[in-house]
């Protein structure tokens, strides 16, 4: 962190004025204003306006509008700057940019037990669509999104069990009817960084999705495309796949995942 001191100061002094300025955020007011900043620390406004500018310019707080809150880079440190960290907000121009640049819909996706639910989405701007709406739960087995779950959360298996027909109930005939199948899928996906399923849950309906990482590196999201088939195909795969997984990786990076160097 490089904070320009006023000349003189020790690094002493400017740490407690820092200390002061994050003192101002708590979880009953996450995102203060500078103003409300200057009152709290009653540090001079100049001073303070350079140090908070400081410190965003290095990730310790982030900026929206007029208002501050903590930032990803001390939230890299500090398990409990992760509390109240909205992900969708922070995800969703990540979904809006993946839809633009495809043209498809982009969704993202947590799980809930051997289920997935859509938590976010920026649809298609197409007339030929197939809806996808915040809200909507789907087995873990059956199209691209569960894949990546079951490839990057080891607890995802558990909540499928044995695999009995009743959990990895049948809608179409490309639908993983056993655990070898859902197992050689994942390790697909893990491999390759993200996963392509086709007429999985309903005929004329495809996906390609990515994994999203937290700070920590655990898995928290699954993030990606669903689309009629009519309009993408298998053949599109090898291009749209990497887009995909471009932009999970842009998703982690805004929840302060930092990739291990290879």
């Amino acid at each position: 962190m490089v904070i320009q001191k006023p000349q003189g100061a020790s690094p002493l002094l400017v740490l407690g004025k820092v200390t002061t300025i994050l003192d101002c955020f708590s979880i009953e007011r996450p995102e203060p204003t500078l103003q409300e900043i200057i009152r709290a620390t009653r540090l001079p406004s100049s001073t303070c306006q350079r140090l908070v500018q400081s410190m965003v310019h290095e990730g310790f707080l982030d900026r929206e509008g007029d208002r501050y809150r903590i930032g990803i880079g001390l939230v890299r440190w500090a398990t409990p700057g992760t509390v109240g960290l909205d992900i969708v907000r922070l995800i969703k121009p990540v979904l809006q940019e993946l839809r633009d640049q495809t043209g498809e819909t982009a969704s993202l996706y947590i799980r809930d037990g051997a289920y997935r639910t859509i938590v976010a989405v920026a649809e298609t701007r197409h007339v030929v669509m197939r809806p996808f709406m915040v809200g909507m739960v789907m087995p873990l087995h059956a199209g691209a999104p569960g894949k990546i779950f079951l490839a990057y959360d080891d607890e995802a298996w558990e909540e499928l069990g044995d695999g009995s027909a009743h959990q990895l109930e049948r809608f179409t005939a490309s639908t993983p009817e056993s655990l070898d199948r859902l197992r050689a899928q994942a390790d697909e996906g893990r491999a390759q960084g993200y996963f392509a399923a086709f007429g999985e849950r309903h005929e004329d309906v495809g996906s390609i999705s990515a994994p999203v990482f937290d700070h920590s590196g655990r898995l928290v999201a699954a993030l990606g495309l669903g689309f009629p088939t009519q309009r993408i195909g298998e053949e599109d795969v090898p291009r749209l796949g990497p887009v995909v997984a471009q932009a999970a990786a842009s998703a982690s990076s805004r929840l302060g995942h930092s990739p291990p160097v290879p």
